[in-house]
């Protein structure tokens, strides 16, 4: 049955593994913890202030001593709006017999991503953790009836990974940190297809209309982390730290729905079609430098280069039981990701932050910009402030605007026929707010 293309559900596939939104470049998602979130997350493998070292470094749970709680929630703001430049098409099949459509308002919206620690140092030798979190994430979604609405309606993709840790001090000043990643995923992804219409004794196509296309697919997968921390000196420290790929075989259903003539009466007719899918796919893995310094009893200088392989996705196989198997090219290049920091310690109860980041996309032409990841490089301006209201009590508030350049794009999904044409800029910007609260027995 030729009733839609699976061409561009391999975009959503492809981004399996995310949650609420993307922050960090592609749809990765830094906001792990608010302490880091006034650094621009500067220093993130190396600082270890508190039990959220378990994400960005398992080996900075040696510098924790006794139990340790930290928690915390980002409130991330992004904002997609795109503007056609009078090129954008609708499907050739459809051409004149739907609207163009609009430019798609507002895609992006407020959202929620929580995270959770706890350690625990047994002795001088071992330390415990698990961590709770988000680590990738994306919604857009767009007006009904917009010029885009062939490539993509609403992309909302969640995930929530489980990271039990261990820490052991190997010598003095040589710390190694080893995580299990238990990452499970959800996504649902809505579009407009044009849909062929059969004669019903013959089967000659004799007309076209245009569909809804919903997909829903699941899956767990497992990783690990591992990290090493050096302290050269007792105020330096160095951290590095890397997270494995993770191998996703996502399963679900994709329900086809389309209105059509009653050959019969000439009434309306509605038509639903369901199929199960299935895609397999490799979410990139992350390797991290940190660097963390006092320079005196005032100010704390932090750095980070980070890598994060998104050629790990180079292309994408959607296998569908009843419709026809589609693959997508997505051309999605490796990325790095730069991070300078500073911190000022103002009295013994408070603290102020500081940070700027450069963060490369993986989206790297016109052609391969998706709707449901009109991506670009972005620059982060970070600020935060902490507060010790008790000697083993913290309290971080912090804000970070992202900004980015017009994102050209220039999308036919590889079937103009199918997809039309999506053509013009995305401006993209982001407010983040954020608070972590940390507590030491």
């Amino acid at each position: 049955m030729r009733f839609f293309n699976l061409h561009t559900l391999a975009i959503s596939l492809s981004l399996a593994g995310l949650s609420s939104l993307a922050h960090g470049a592609g749809f990765n998602l830094l906001e792990q913890s608010n302490s880091g979130l006034g650094n621009a997350y500067a220093g993130s493998a190396a600082i270890a202030e508190n039990a959220s070292t378990i994400y960005y470094n398992p080996a900075g749970m040696m510098k924790l001593d006794g139990l340790n709680i930290s928690g915390g929630v980002s409130a991330i703001g992004p904002s997609f709006k795109f503007t056609d430049d009078q090129q954008s098409t609708v499907p050739l099949a459809l051409a004149g017999k739907v609207p163009p459509g609009g430019n798609g308002g507002e895609a992006g919206s407020w959202a929620l991503v929580p995270n959770l620690y706890t350690s625990y140092k047994i002795n001088e030798k071992m330390a415990v953790g698990l961590g709770i979190s988000v680590p990738f994430g994306l919604k857009t979604e767009y007006d009904d009836n917009w010029i885009g609405r062939y490539h993509s309606r609403s992309f909302d993709i969640k995930t929530i990974n489980i990271n039990p840790s261990v820490a052991f001090k190997l010598t003095q000043g040589v710390s190694l940190g080893l995580g299990l990643n238990v990452q499970h995923i959800q996504a649902t992804y809505k579009k407009a297809t044009p849909v062929p219409i059969p004669h019903p004794i013959t089967g000659q196509i004799i007309g076209v209309t245009t569909g809804d296309v919903k997909t829903k697919v699941s899956n767990t997968g497992v990783g690990f982390n591992v990290g090493l921390l050096f302290e050269p000196s007792e105020d330096t420290r160095i951290g590095i730290s890397y997270r494995s790929r993770i191998k996703h075989k996502a399963k679900g259903d994709t329900d086809l729905d389309f209105t059509v003539l009653n050959p019969a009466t000439g009434a309306p007719m509605s038509v639903h079609r369901s199929s199960d899918a299935s895609a397999t796919v490799s979410l990139p893995d992350l390797a991290i430098l940190s660097g963390y310094t006092r320079l005196n009893d005032k100010w704390e200088l932090l750095g980070d280069i980070s890598w994060t392989g998104w050629s790990s996705i180079p292309e994408l196989t959607i296998e569908n039981k009843t419709l026809p198997t589609a693959s997508l090219n997505l051309r999605f290049k490796d990325s790095w990701r730069v991070a300078v920091g500073a911190n000022y310690q103002l009295n013994d109860s408070w603290k102020l932050k500081g940070g700027l980041a450069w963060d490369q996309s993986p989206v790297r032409s016109t052609e391969n910009r998706p709707a449901s990841l009109p991506d670009k490089d972005r620059f982060w301006l970070s600020v935060g402030v902490q507060y010790k209201p008790a000697t083993n009590t913290t309290i971080d508030v912090a804000y970070t605007h992202l900004f980015a350049s017009k994102a050209k794009v220039n999308n036919t999904n590889d079937d103009i026929a199918k997809y039309g044409r999506l053509s013009g800029s995305y401006k993209a910007d982001a407010n983040v707010i954020g608070i972590q609260v940390s507590h030491r027995f």
